[in-house]
């Protein structure tokens, strides 16, 4: 991610979690429908998670149009958008617990080398958001 974005670092920090949410609510969905014989309590707990990263999403995008229409950002702004990221940060290292847990227990994963790489892929994408997220957050001088 670039950094030279001025006043509009709240705006792209705010796109970044906009994808990334995105991206983890849909993998709910794909690993649900990629392994059909998931046990209950993971197709549950995938369930919930997709609502509660579909809640986040859509308060990421209300958070995207109040930046965009302001003409200036104020720091109380700025200081909301930060604990949205916090929050978004912290959410997804949850959610990659929860594919470890996948990945480590339940029966229909663990002895399958296709289902291990894509529960990999997810981990590693959320990760990559993750690394985002903390360089926003550790190089913002009002935190």
């Amino acid at each position: 991610m670039q950094f030279y974005y001025g006043e509009q670092m709240p705006l792209r920090v705010l796109d970044e979690a906009e994808f990334w949410k995105q991206q983890e609510e849909e993998h709910t969905v794909v690993i649900r429908e990629a392994f059909k014989n998931l046990e209950e309590k993971y197709v549950n707990a995938l369930k919930e998670w997709e609502q509660a990263l579909s809640k986040t999403h859509q308060k990421v995008v209300s958070y995207v149009e109040t930046v965009n229409r302001s003409q200036y950002v104020y720091a109380e702004l700025k200081n909301h958008v930060i604990q949205l990221v916090t929050f978004c940060l912290e959410e997804s290292m949850q959610f990659i617990e929860l594919c470890r847990q996948i990945k480590t227990h339940s029966s229909v994963v663990k002895n399958n080398p296709i289902a291990k790489t894509i529960l990999d892929h997810i981990i590693r994408e959320s990760e990559y958001f993750i690394g985002i997220a903390r360089t926003i957050l550790y190089n913002n001088p009002d935190r």
